[in-house]
């Protein structure tokens, strides 16, 4: 097995073993999970493949099966499935055993933060696709999301992505070639800013984030409607 379907193995693990903690129940919720995730997941795949073929990023063949949807490896197109369900088994745990864990100050200030940042780096480095699209997408979710709709669950999911930095850096600190001599998914100098979280680029912050946030927004929209039609 190559060593990216290890990553991706391992990151799947524990969040499915655990799935059927009696105070998660997190099988429950998969009903609303899946086209969450399926949808979001489309998006990002569309993207990811414009990026490989024009080489803003790509992978590196000793370290993946070989076999590939387009010009993105198997490995590559699990990620946008298992990532996404890991995190969201994390906002689901969260809130099951951390219920009074309230940050509404925190994330206002956060959310305004993240939202001025976005479009600093973004504006900034037009030339660099990856800088640009991310970062811009980010802050523009952000208003979107937190500023015009203010959601409920908004507050929960910044407490989720904070403690999911945890789990990021390891899994993508593997990919960008932390604990290997080259990386397994490699990002071309011309198209990021250049800082790095160990060999992370900073803008895999904004990626995950865009691809997170609609997910656990989908999520818990799903969640809501399937409540009502359970039942009572």
């Amino acid at each position: 097995m190559s060593l990216y379907a290890w990553v991706i193995v391992c990151t799947i693990l524990g969040p499915f073993a655990l799935s059927f903690d009696k105070k998660v129940h997190f099988y429950t919720h998969f009903r609303a999970l899946f086209p969450a995730i399926l949808i979001v997941a489309i998006a990002f795949l569309v993207w990811d493949e414009y990026f490989t073929i024009q080489k803003i990023w790509g992978f590196n063949d000793q370290y993946i099966f070989g076999n590939k949807l387009g010009h993105l490896p198997y490995e590559e197109v699990s990620f946008f499935l298992v990532v996404p369900f890991a995190c969201v088994f994390v906002h689901e745990v969260l809130k099951a055993y951390f219920p009074k864990v309230k940050l509404k100050k925190f994330t206002h200030y956060f959310a305004f933060a993240f939202t001025l940042a976005g479009f600093s780096f973004g504006l900034m480095h037009m030339e660099q696709w990856y800088t640009a699209s991310a970062c811009i997408i980010s802050a523009l979710l952000t208003i979107g999301i937190y500023f015009v709709n203010r959601p409920a669950w908004y507050t929960q999911f910044i407490f989720t992505f904070l403690v999911a930095m945890i789990p990021f850096i390891i899994v993508n600190g593997i990919l960008t070639g932390a604990v290997t001599d080259e990386p397994i998914v490699w990002y071309s100098e011309d198209h990021i800013m250049g800082p790095r979280i160990i060999t992370i680029p900073i803008e895999d912050i904004f990626y995950n984030y865009c691809m997170l946030l609609p997910i656990v927004g989908l999520f818990e929209l799903f969640s809501k409607r399937w409540n009502k039609q359970m039942p009572q």
